[in-house]
């Protein structure tokens, strides 16, 4: 448990939803409200790693796992 009379030893950092200072309580985020924000971004799947799909014919190290 930390201690109130001691400076944190966590560097604030800007918010990921909105960019403001980050605070305290709610480190990462500047907020109660933008940790919601970005809780309600992966639950409704609005973070994805984009994808490009490539032909399978084209790798030829599958060649020798198909029949």
């Amino acid at each position: 448990m930390s201690n109130p009379d001691q400076p944190s030893s966590r560097r604030m950092r800007p918010c990921p939803t909105c960019s403001k200072l980050s605070t305290e309580e709610n480190y990462p985020f500047c907020s109660t409200r933008c940790a919601q924000v970005d809780l309600h971004r992966w639950l409704s799947e609005g973070y994805s790693i984009p994808v490009v799909e490539t032909d399978e014919s084209e790798d030829p190290d599958l060649d020798e796992f198909r029949d």
